[in-house]
């Protein structure tokens, strides 16, 4: 009886990440079609239920994503669990998920307006007033401020990593940051509320854009 429950747990667990995997890759394609992922940039990550983490395979296309060999696991300190190499931007989603526990998926796009708006304006990005913001996962009605905080780019992940807790410290809880020049994250309960939470977001930072006088092309 022991060895046919340690294999059925097995098969559950093979079952799950096959699912997170699929959405994943079901999301870079998203993501991509809509160019905010060019070339190989980007990570997305989905959190398990053993506390291990399903992330895009370092240097994959976003949008060429075919299969859950695509997708690798990683423990929560980011160590690769399958000998595959993970995203040098790993430690970013493992802090995610050490700080908040309700955090199911983190989603890492390089976007062109999230990119244009660290270079327009310094520290952080005030959205109100928006009606979209009611997209983000709590927000209820377009009288709210939400702040999303930009942070210099650094090579440095660890580094980076202790400037993002360190706000988070001071700060309370965000829907999202901005890394200069760089591009954005943002996170939510599943695959598909990050994602939302993606798409909200760009919208917003395209309109503060047109707001600053950068024309869409």
């Amino acid at each position: 009886m022991a060895v046919s429950k340690s294999h059925g747990a097995a098969s559950d667990a093979e079952r799950e990440f096959d699912t997170r995997a699929v959405e994943l890759i079901t999301a870079g394609r998203f993501i991509h079609a809509r160019g905010w992922v060019p070339a190989t940039s980007g990570n997305f990550s989905a959190r398990l239920s053993d506390g291990s983490i399903a992330i895009t395979v370092s240097a994959r296309h976003k949008g060429d994503l075919k299969h859950p060999g695509d997708i690798m696991r990683v423990d929560a300190q980011g160590k690769s669990l399958d000998g595959q190499k993970p995203s040098a931007e790993t430690l970013l989603h493992t802090s995610l998920y050490r700080r908040y526990p309700k955090v199911g998926a983190v989603l890492h796009p390089h976007s062109t307006h999230a990119t244009l708006i660290s270079r327009l304006c310094t520290g952080g990005l005030v959205l109100e007033g928006y009606e979209l913001l009611k997209a983000l996962e709590g927000i209820d009605t377009h009288e709210t401020r939400v702040v999303i905080p930009i942070f210099s780019n650094d090579q440095n992940i660890p580094r980076l990593s202790a400037k993002v807790e360190k706000y988070l410290d001071s700060h309370g809880e965000i829907f999202g940051y901005i890394l200069a020049g760089h591009g954005f994250y943002t996170w939510g309960a599943s695959v598909a509320d990050a994602l939302r939470h993606v798409e909200a977001l760009e919208h917003l930072f395209e309109l503060e854009t047109r707001l600053y006088g950068v024309k869409h092309p």
